[in-house]
């Protein structure tokens, strides 16, 4: 039986940590927040920015980490720094802070290569294991992926990622197709992507009975480590040493390599964490402490980052050709044109909206300048959101090649091993984070963003980051989970509301449900939701109301058909969201009946206020 490894090594923390100052170095701006003990609770309290410096002239991240920090003493009050230290821990009322954290993805975070011996297995748990260690995986080598074994040794040879995964076989199978991919890299004789004179690091967890040909052959030509097979038997996964690993080497030899980081982990009072890494881990932490189902998404202007927790298995994927600047152009090549036109709300020619793309890929850091900017930025982004989702729910998996024993109830539905753990019906919480939906204008247009392409089903609770703060909150909760969960449902997150959303079709006008609210003060609004529907009923953030929803015979919300249900709704900055539209949803082919169908959905929920727009 294997001993499973130890997590990363927390520090011995002796004082009490009632001030805290947290970073995040991405890759063009750090973020610092000041979070502190008001009245017996932890709050965040200041914030300050600067533009990351790990680029010439610069070329050392501490810069910008200094220079954000300052900001917030200008601001608070505080002295923090001394010249460049962080004065710690607190001298006085005024004076310091009792830890200072960071994570980063600063350099274009932590780029990895995993190999496995069957693609679909364990060169997924590879990829799954590497994901949830906050990297963007950026091949999977197999022995079965179709390549002919030069194309291998080339493609390692060119890639230069940063660190490589090696998973293959179960313990105590096979170990020859192990062997050949550990030659495969040896004759690649992989170079770092930074730091000349160092040795790539190379994690081996396959087989364990292939340890000795591994180090024999690779000991030599990399930064070998070698940890518990991620896939011990074919039934059970077994990620956690492979990530803990992980991010030790990422600290050790990636972190360590990158502009002026010897001199930030000399600083920070815990381990530095990869950004994706930390905001899944506040992810797990809330989803198992409030005991929910989550889809978290991070949308940056490169990569879309998406995360779920369901029934306790965390999941984490980058689409990193989705994003809504510099990746804006591969949406378009993805989603295709006819999917980004049948958002916008008005009429628009082709070429129009393709100047409008790449115009935004080439300057990135422009923001719209006028409504129809807005809402072509909002249609694309509900594609960018989309399509991530369908890259997510195909990788959080059950097991693949798993015969799965069934019970009398299967023996009439097969069992698909493989089959997605994502369950619109069991989801209670999404979280939306990233420029385009923590600044949205007006936090209902967050909201349908996340309703047009997720399509919940049945009732979900709706958020959104305030300040992007996850990363910081999620390096905090290794630390100190208390406060970073009071932070994060105190000052983090903005709940947006419940929707409440049928399953089945019917025709525009046709009946979909009947319901009741009940409101706190005992005030019942009754109604009818038809199809095509979309309604806004006020209900405040701290207020919860019971709902009754008699569907339609061919509707259903989770329980069956006709069936009717009642189930206690949050409110929130938004509201309660009856979208009667139908799922899945369908938008009107005919151009005019779309942009009918759009204006009438978005003046429902007031989406762009006095716009006047929609007339085309």
């Amino acid at each position: 039986m294997s001993v499973p490894s130890p997590s990363p090594i927390e520090p011995v923390i002796t004082h009490p940590l009632n001030v805290i100052v947290a970073t995040d170095c991405g890759s063009t701006t750090t973020k610092a927040i000041l979070i502190e003990k008001v009245g017996g609770e932890y709050r965040q309290t200041y914030r300050g920015e600067a533009p990351t410096t790990v680029e010439a002239p610069f070329e050392d991240v501490t810069l910008g980490v200094l220079n954000a920090i300052a900001e917030i003493e200008e601001l608070s009050g505080r002295k923090i720094l001394d010249g460049d230290k962080i004065i710690t821990p607190c001298r006085d009322a005024k004076t310091g802070v009792d830890i200072y954290i960071s994570t980063s993805s600063a350099g274009g975070g932590l780029q990895m290569m995993v190999t496995g011996v069957v693609q679909n297995m364990t060169g997924e748990s590879a990829q799954r294991a590497a994901l949830g260690a906050g990297a963007i995986v950026i091949d999977v080598l197999a022995s079965n992926d179709g390549r002919l074994p030069h194309e291998k040794i080339e493609r390692i040879r060119t890639m230069r990622p940063d660190m490589i995964l090696m998973s293959g076989g179960t313990d105590g199978g096979a170990v020859t197709h192990v062997v050949e991919m550990a030659e495969y890299i040896s004759a690649a004789e992989p170079r770092p992507r930074f730091g000349a004179t160092y040795k790539l690091p190379l994690i081996y967890a396959g087989n364990k009975d292939a340890q000795p040909q591994v180090r024999k052959i690779l000991g030599e030509k990399a930064a070998l480590v070698l940890t518990d097979n991620i896939r011990p038997v074919l039934e059970r996964e077994n990620l956690a040493p492979a990530r803990n690993k992980i991010h030790d080497l990422f600290l050790e030899h990636v972190m360590a390599q990158a502009p002026g980081y010897k001199k930030l982990i000399e600083m920070a009072g815990a381990p530095i964490m990869p950004t994706p890494a930390a905001v899944g881990v506040i992810m797990e932490t809330i989803a198992k402490r409030e005991h929910l189902n989550l889809i978290g998404v991070d949308i940056g202007g490169a990569t879309t980052d998406v995360f779920s927790v369901f029934e306790g298995i965390f999941n984490r994927t980058v689409s990193a050709n989705l994003g809504m600047s510099y990746s804006i152009s591969n949406v378009l090549a993805e989603a295709g044109l006819a999917n980004i036109m049948r958002w916008v709300p008005f009429t628009i020619d082709e070429q129009t909206l393709r100047n409008r793309i790449k115009n935004k890929m080439i300057r990135p850091t422009t923001i719209p300048q006028t409504l129809d900017e807005l809402q072509i930025e909002h249609a694309i982004a509900r594609e960018a959101l989309r399509l991530a989702l369908i890259h997510h729910k195909s990788l959080a998996t059950a097991l693949k090649g798993v015969q799965q024993e069934r019970t009398i109830s299967d023996v009439f539905e097969q069992q698909q091993s493989g089959k997605t753990l994502i369950d619109m019906l069991k989801l209670d919480l999404i979280v939306g984070s990233g420029g385009i939906l923590s600044h949205a204008p007006r936090r209902v247009q967050a909201m349908l963003m996340m309703v047009d392409a997720y399509e919940p089903l049945g009732v979900t609770r709706l958020s959104v980051d305030s300040i992007f703060m996850m990363p910081h909150l999620g390096v905090l909760s290794t630390i100190n989970e208390k406060a970073a969960t009071e932070v994060f449902v105190r000052d983090c997150m903005v709940y947006l509301g419940t929707c409440v959303a049928p399953v089945g079709q019917g025709k525009d006008g046709e009946r979909c449900a009947d319901y009741a609210i009940t409101f706190p003060d005992g005030r019942v609004d009754k109604g009818q939701l038809l199809f095509g529907d979309l309604r806004l009923v006020p209900l405040a953030g701290d207020q919860k109301a019971s709902i009754t929803i008699q569907p339609a015979k061919q509707v259903s919300l989770g329980a069956g058909a006709g069936v009717s249900v009642t189930r206690e709704v949050q409110g929130g900055v938004v509201g309660l969201l009856l979208d009667g539209r139908g799922r899945p949803l369908q938008l009107p082919t005919d151009h005019a009946a779309r942009v009918a169908s759009l204006t009438k959905w978005f003046n429902a929920v007031d989406l762009y206020p006095k716009a006047g727009w929609g007339q085309g």
